[in-house]
């Protein structure tokens, strides 16, 4: 197992310990992500995610297969989840330490508004090549 790493939202009002698969961190460029967040949704893939207190935390079923959870509070963004238990993605800038991880992956780079881009170079998957991943079980290093 992976090393712990503490969280939480904005407010304090929500605190977790997540479990990172890899000490990297994607980008989701997908319109539903792009609302939820106020911009790209920067996200861990973590092998577990523990909150403390479930009181003020929120969840928001966004489509059929996946799950989004926030602060009733303050409002932070905080995880997003499969429905299934298969992903389960962690907002970067919720962890106590958001330096801690390399920058390696967007998708749906096809909806990227051509507004901005990154300076990082990066693995680039349209959302064709997303569902293609979660269909094959493989999963992307985001979510």
């Amino acid at each position: 197992m992976g090393e712990q790493l503490k969280g939480g939202c904005l407010c304090g009002a929500v605190r977790f310990t997540a479990v990172p698969a890899k000490m990297e961190m994607g980008v989701c460029h997908c319109s539903m992500c792009r609302r939820w967040s106020g911009g790209a949704f920067m996200e861990v893939n973590c092998d577990s995610v523990e909150v403390e207190d479930k009181t003020d935390l929120a969840t928001f079923e966004s489509s059929d297969w996946g799950i989004r959870q926030f602060c009733r509070k303050c409002g932070s963004t905080l995880f997003w989840m499969m429905k299934d238990g298969s992903h389960a993605g962690v907002a970067v800038g919720a962890f106590d330490d958001p330096e801690a991880f390399k920058f390696t992956t967007e998708i749906f780079v096809d909806e990227k508004p051509s507004n901005f881009d990154f300076a990082n170079p990066t693995r680039k998957l349209t959302g064709a090549q997303v569902m293609e991943l979660f269909a094959s079980q493989q999963g992307p290093q985001h979510g």
